[in-house]
């Protein structure tokens, strides 16, 4: 590492290894991560789980009390509240938000997947036939900021997909009488959403994953869900993972992270104030800039410098850049530099290079790849028409972002007559056999004597 004397910006670390080729395994273990035990919440998380399933709507207002210091008489959101957000809606915001939805449904539409049909001999048919999931829970966090981004980016997909019921729930906010904050429920209202629940944390995705039953008062009930889908932090995310299998998750969301890849044509600047932005979620948040040039390390240092300090929270941005999580990685070249983007499967990767288009396509690992010096992170989160809910914590390896087929199933349709089976029916004999399963070929040959 480069001394803080030499740093312009001491804070964020540096790590060298331009004269280094490090195996797979040593690199994936070297990688700068935030230190991150959801463990330490899940005991904590399972109780408040068994709370809501045994208790209902008691103990969602209960725990609303008690988290965000509010006390309600049921978690739903009238419907005149969500017109009144709308009204009151600033112009502009509106515009954006409107804007933000048509390109994502536009992006959303195009994803939608055929039904795969294949034809045997003898009229037998073998069909995968997309099917929308019944109901889903969507999942908006308030926090440190307000995500009306992240009702549009959670609604849209799922109404592509064809979600017959779709329920939101937002943590109910003090300064607003206990309702969620007014621009997520204009953003409910302007998708069409009618069902929104002020509740947050792991009792909303408790009450989503398991139901709660309806008193005497209509308002009381709330349906359970086949897939919950939506950020949150890690009392969230680990609530979902305790309740998947009872229903279906998007992912478990750790903090956000941005990588970028540069070389010596990157505009340093531009590369600053991308850390800068993602670093501004939270503490935990990560910013790494993958660069094989020493002089644009030196240069975006001292933009940070500059540009720290001047943005609104200049604290939690310093925490988040100085955290271990966060890092300048020299590299010898620009196949280093994607060797080490592959492998650290960033949730945001911008390339700043010469040749972009072709590097971006060299990357294998990434939620999402933002090509060149005018595609910034900030674009894709609220106008690009991608999706911002994207795989974190190296999870692009495996996994990918939130789409249409996050909220559809694909079943699988066999369709033989009798002239189809017999074509195939010794085969079918010989393999149960083979896997001592004769009842299986028994299965078989009672319809070949009929």
């Amino acid at each position: 590492m480069t001394s803080s004397a030499q740093n312009p910006f001491p804070q964020l670390a540096t790590i060298d290894w331009r004269a280094r080729r490090l195996e797979r395994a040593e690199l994936k273990a070297q990688l700068p991560r935030p230190v991150v035990n959801s463990q330490t919440a899940a005991e904590s998380v399972q109780q408040i789980i068994d709370k809501v399933r045994g208790e209902g709507m008691p103990a969602l207002l209960e725990l609303s009390e008690k988290f965000d210091k509010v006390r309600l008489e049921h978690t739903l959101v009238p419907q005149e509240e969500l017109q009144r957000a709308l009204d009151e809606l600033d112009p502009k915001v509106r515009a954006a938000l409107e804007e933000s939805i048509e390109r994502a449904r536009a992006f959303a539409a195009a994803q939608v997947p055929q039904d795969a049909v294949v034809e045997y001999p003898h009229g037998a048919r073998v069909t995968q036939r997309w099917v929308p999931m019944r109901r889903v829970g969507l999942y908006v966090p308030g926090g440190l900021a307000v995500y009306p981004s992240s009702v549009i980016m959670n609604t849209v997909p799922a109404q592509a997909a064809g979600a017959q019921s779709l329920a939101l729930a937002s943590p109910p906010q003090r300064e607003f009488g206990g309702l969620p904050h007014p621009t997520i429920l204009a953003a409910a209202k302007l998708l069409g959403i009618t069902e929104v629940h002020a509740m947050g944390g792991a009792q909303a995705v408790a009450a989503f994953a398991y139901g709660v039953p309806a008193t005497a008062d209509p308002r009381g009930g709330i349906e359970p869900v086949d897939v919950i889908s939506g950020p949150g932090n890690v009392f969230v995310a680990t609530a979902k993972r305790l309740v998947k299998g009872v229903v279906g998750i998007d992912a478990e969301a750790g903090p956000t992270e941005i990588a970028i890849l540069a070389d010596a044509s990157a505009n340093p600047d531009f590369v600053a104030a991308d850390m800068i932005s993602q670093a501004e979620h939270d503490e935990n948040a990560a910013a790494v800039l993958i660069t094989d040039s020493a002089e644009l390390e030196q240069a975006v240092r001292a933009s940070l410098e500059r540009q720290v300090a001047a943005t609104k929270h200049t604290e939690r941005v310093g925490a988040a850049l100085s955290g271990s999580q966060s890092a300048i990685i020299l590299v010898a070249d620009v196949e280093q530099g994607i060797e080490v983007c592959n492998t650290y499967a960033a949730e945001h990767l911008e390339i700043m290079t010469e040749s972009s288009t072709f590097v971006a396509s060299r990357i294998t690992a990434a939620g999402a790849i933002f090509v060149g010096d005018y595609a910034p992170v900030s674009l894709g989160d609220y106008c690009a028409g991608s999706n911002h809910v994207l795989p974190t914590s190296g999870t692009a390896l495996h996994a990918s972002g939130l789409n249409v087929n996050t909220f559809l199933k694909a079943i699988q349709v066999i369709d033989y007559p009798q002239a189809a089976l017999g074509e195939v029916a010794e085969h079918v004999i010989n393999l149960a056999n083979a896997e001592d399963l004769p009842a299986h070929g028994d299965a078989v040959q009672i319809r070949q004597r009929k």
